[in-house]
């Protein structure tokens, strides 16, 4: 069993992690930041099952997705990136960033299978977990100045 304030610390590393490898982006953390809801948002989740179960999502503005999509691919400006490349952006940094979650906890938990992910636009867009999940929430900031949410809800599997 990981503890709830090293699994904050396994999603903040994670995220930086595909960050600066592959977004070339610097990830920070910030303090009290929230995303703007009533503008449009990208939420990219993928749910996992095993030992632990649960959903790591991502959230940000059609801004942050532009510019981390455009870091993905090399391109020189956000502009170039079109909107239907946007949401596999988005699903391919919740899969990435899973991915380097679970390599961190695979000493602790040993079967964690993954799904595929899921992207979701729209305006108000909220996690609200369901009864005995714990919920992990780090707000940053990505190349200094989109804001990216980050959120791990889980529970140990057999845990109601």
């Amino acid at each position: 069993m990981v503890a709830t304030s090293s699994l904050k610390g396994v999603l903040l590393d994670s995220a930086k992690e595909v960050f600066e490898s592959m977004v070339f982006m610097p990830l920070e953390e910030v303090e009290g930041q929230r995303p703007d809801h009533e503008s449009v948002t990208l939420l990219g989740t993928i749910t996992f099952a095993g030992n632990l179960e649960g959903c790591l999502g991502v959230c940000c503005d059609m801004a942050g997705a532009r510019a981390i999509g455009a870091g993905m691919l090399c391109m020189d400006s956000p502009d170039q990136m079109a909107d239907e490349e946007l949401a596999d952006a988005m699903g391919e940094i919740a899969n990435m960033v899973m991915g380097a979650v679970k390599t961190r906890i695979q000493d602790d938990y040993q079967s964690i299978l993954i799904s595929v992910p899921t992207v979701v636009q729209g305006r108000e867009l909220r996690r609200r977990p369901n009864d005995g999940m714990v919920q992990i929430v780090a707000s940053t900031r990505a190349g200094g100045s989109h804001h990216v949410e980050f959120s791990l809800t889980y529970r140990e599997a057999g845990v109601a």
